[in-house]
């Protein structure tokens, strides 16, 4: 019965770290889409939000079904409980890659990134892509300092969305209301990429050493 056991939560971690790459192809398919209004990668994008969902849906049905069957304690618990919460939290970060994409779609042939923000938004882009990358090593790996490197990258989208918002409150986009929206949303989705990257840092780090932060 242990061996099942172990083998169930050995699935359960690799169900979260494929879920975890689809999101890396999804972010690094939006922010191309978003940066050179390639209006076929963003339809990829939206199209593809459906299989995380189907793949969240079933790694929750496994992840209840151990904890009603096997009642697992310590550590064991705290992988199963981190794992419903990172579950959503992959689900969310798929959400807003797809919001991404559906600005691009949305603009397109006109691009959805304002004149003046076009480096910005593509470091931001740059930055999610990686933080995607070394959510997916952490998951595999469990390596501790992968959680460090993840909280740096968030720093640097945190700094990047202030600038954007530095930008926009400016008034030299005062004649492009369209793009201050557009530009608003997009640097919202990019920083909430990140901090749902951050909170499942959080979990795995709880998972490894039994506290919250």
């Amino acid at each position: 019965m242990r061996e099942v056991f172990q083998q169930s939560l050995r699935e359960v971690q690799e169900r979260l770290v494929e879920i975890a790459e689809l999101v890396e192809e999804s972010i690094q398919k939006a922010t191309t889409a978003f940066s050179h209004s390639d209006v076929a990668l963003a339809e990829q994008v939206i199209d593809g939000d459906e299989e995380v969902e189907r793949r969240v849906a079933s790694l929750d049905d496994l992840s209840i079904d151990i904890l009603a069957r096997q009642q697992p304690v310590a550590s064991d618990l705290r992988l199963m409980v981190g794992a419903l919460r990172m579950s959503a939290s992959l689900e969310r970060m798929s959400d807003l890659a797809g919001h991404i994409a559906q600005l691009a779609r949305y603009r397109y042939p006109e691009s959805a990134v304002p004149s003046g923000l076009t480096d910005i938004f593509l470091r931001m882009g740059e930055v999610d892509v990686v933080m995607a990358g070394k959510l997916v090593e952490l998951l595999r790996t469990q390596e501790p300092r992968a959680i460090a490197e993840i909280r740096d990258l968030d720093d640097d989208l945190d700094e990047l969305h202030a600038r954007v918002f530095e930008k926009v409150l400016s008034n030299k986009l005062s004649d492009n209301p369209t793009g201050v929206v557009d530009a608003t949303l997009a640097s919202r989705y990019h920083e909430r990429f990140g901090d749902h990257a951050v909170d499942i840092a959080k979990y795995v780090e709880y998972f490894l050493g039994g506290e919250l932060r």
